[in-house]
């Protein structure tokens, strides 16, 4: 969206800030355009975290692919909650993609519907598994 040779100088001029998520605990950003990206790799705490930092003439952008988490296993993704929690808040507006709005080779689309289905069988399995202890019923 601007001339590439213009970023060195602006970062520079500290016009533009890239910043790791673990140095934001602790400030607050006004008149700021903040953009988190691979959002997917936050845990809700660093989420919550994040989220509000927001400052004063700000706007946010978080970005991310639920299907791409790079955490431990067991570890929750901030990104897979966050909408869960944050919906209904007006301001608050999310935008997902999926399968049609890749611009790759025509396969990734494919890649990625193969990989929605196939994660939802597995939260399906995990769900009749927890109801099935639930119940005692370990057959």
């Amino acid at each position: 969206m601007m001339d590439p040779e213009s970023i060195p100088r602006l970062i520079a001029a500290g016009t533009i800030e890239v910043a790791p998520l673990a140095y934001m605990r602790g400030r607050t950003l006004n008149d700021a355009f903040i953009i988190l990206d691979e959002a997917q790799n936050t845990t809700p705490e660093q989420m919550k975290m994040f989220l509000t930092r927001l400052g004063f003439g700000s706007k946010m952008v978080v970005t991310g692919d639920v299907t791409q988490v790079d955490l431990p296993f067991g570890t929750r993704s901030g990104l897979r909650i966050v909408e869960d929690i944050l919906q209904g808040i007006e301001d608050v507006n999310f935008t997902v993609l999926d399968a049609s709005d890749v611009v790759r080779h025509r396969l990734v689309g494919d890649i990625v519907n193969a990989y929605s289905v196939w994660d939802e069988i597995q939260r399906n399995r995990v769900k009749h598994s927890v109801a099935r202890d639930k119940r005692g019923d370990h057959a």
